[in-house]
Parts: structure tokens; sequence; C-alpha cells
């Protein structure tokens, strides 16, 4: 059996393809620069030079593989252009690709910004998306397109929409302080570590009678805007006790589903654990 995963040299690819390779798997990757996949290469992995826009790339990913992790997105600081192209029409041909060769499965890494805020509760995965910005957006339209093609043409698509991913020396922990620099003190950021990314794909990918589902991956604990800063060794802003809470809720995701039909349950329940683990 071999996987074909994209997204191989991001930030989630990376992490993930030694947890595929030390189960003795046989993996496939599509890269767009080869040279960043050599040490993966020396491990046996099936490299495929192109970009994921490229019909003649999809095509040759494609040809042979008997299941798809798709990891690949265009995430911050691109336009909003590239962000469809990659997230949406890409995506979506890949998955016509995976039809046309009959791939049976298809594992689609999607996000819980999908949500939007205003639910008064944590998200659940039968809420309607009510994304805000490009990128969430165009991951929202690429679920859409894929749930019809599974209703329409049996695509064996499994969505899993990872909270706020971090861990394993992922820059993305001391990149929240972008976005929490703005925020009230208690203000919350739902997390997933690394390795849970790893788990919940895993058993998204293998489970059976899971086709056109999805799953929302996430720790037990979301952090507060304080704690992030404390994890990052920074002074909360002077001003940050004054600033409102519009919504409690935002962000934050209800993981009922997947510990039921899948059996998820976090290896760090939470930052604090992961920190305590020595796996930031």
């Amino acid at each position: 059996m071999t996987t074909l995963v994209t997204g191989a040299t991001g930030r989630l690819g990376i992490r993930f393809l030694p947890r595929l390779l030390d189960r003795g798997e046989s993996v496939r990757v599509l890269a767009r620069d080869p040279a960043r996949t050599e040490l993966v290469q020396a491990r046996g992995v099936d490299v495929v030079s192109g970009d994921l826009r490229d019909a003649g790339a999809r095509a040759r990913a494609v040809d042979g593989v008997d299941e798809i992790v798709h990891l690949a997105a265009s995430f911050r600081g691109v336009p909003d252009d590239e962000a469809v192209a990659v997230n949406e029409t890409a995506t979506i041909a890949l998955a016509e690709t995976a039809l046309d060769a009959d791939v049976p499965r298809f594992v689609y890494a999607s996000t819980n910004l999908v949500y939007g805020p205003g639910r008064g509760r944590p998200a659940r995965e039968d809420d309607a998306p009510a994304p805000a910005g490009a990128y969430p957006s165009s991951k929202a339209a690429a679920e859409e397109a894929l749930s019809g093609l599974h209703r329409d043409r049996g695509l064996g698509v499994r969505i899993v929409r990872f909270a706020f991913v971090y861990g394993e020396r992922d820059p993305h922990l001391a990149e929240s302080l972008m976005w929490a620099r703005q925020w009230p003190p208690h203000k919350r950021l739902h997390m997933v570590h690394h390795a849970d990314v790893g788990q919940a794909l895993l058993l998204a990918l293998r489970a059976g009678g899971i086709d056109g589902e999805t799953f929302n991956a996430a720790d037990d604990a979301p952090v507060t805007a304080l704690e992030l800063f404390e994890l990052n060794r920074e002074p909360l802003p002077g001003d940050a006790s004054t600033r409102a809470l519009d919504d409690p809720w935002e962000g934050i995701v209800d993981t009922v589903k997947i510990r039921d039909e899948l059996g998820f349950r976090p290896l760090y329940s939470s930052v604090h654990a992961a920190k305590a683990a020595g796996a930031l």
C-alpha cells in the first residue's frame, strides 16, 4: 500500500512523514523542490517533482497510489488568488484526478477557522461554515466541493479540521502573538500538537465506514492570550485588560465526534502538558 502525501515539506508534512515511515509505510510525495526532500528520500520515499497546480504533476503523483493525505496549502502572507488557486482549485483537481485513478481514500487537512464566530458554544462539524478571509474561505470552498464529489462520484474523502497547530519546534506558537497582541487576556485559543495531528490523520486515513465525514481535531484545554504570552516569555500589553471579549467561544471546537467515532485521545491534553514533556 502506497500513500501519497502532498505538502510534504510544509510544517504539517515534514512532521507527519516520519510518523508514516516509522510504521514501515510506503510513501510517495509531491514536491515543488525535491532538494528539500533529501532526508526522506534517504528513507526510501518516492519523490514526484512538480507543482500541485500542474495537471501532469498531479497525474504522476496519483498514479498507482492507494490513498492520499492532502496537506498542501497556501497560508499566511500569500495573495488571495494564490490561496484560492492552491487551497481550492488545485485541491478539487487533485480529488478529481484521484477519482479518475480509482484511489479509494482521500484525507483532507482543513482548519477550524472555517467556522467563524457567533455560535455561543463550541463549533460542531454539522455547523454551517462562516469563514472570513481568503485562507479559511478557500478551505471551506474546497470542503464543500470535496463533499459534493463524495455524493456525486463516491470520493472517499475524510475531512479533518485542525485547531491551531504547534509543537516539535514549529514556530507557530511564537507566531500566535501576532494575534494575541490584539486580544483581551482572557480570549482563548484552541490548539493541537503535531503528535496529535499525526494521530488524527492516521485515524481518519485508516478507519472504515467514514467516507464523506468531517472531524474536529483539538486538545482538551484551550489556552488564554495571557498564557500565550507567558509561554513565549513576553509581557502582556499594558492595555490588554481593557479590551472587550465579543465572543468567548470563537475558535473553540467540539471534539466529541472524533473521540467517539475514531477513538482520538490527545497525547498532549494541553500546551502545558507538551511543555512539561519537552515537546514544544
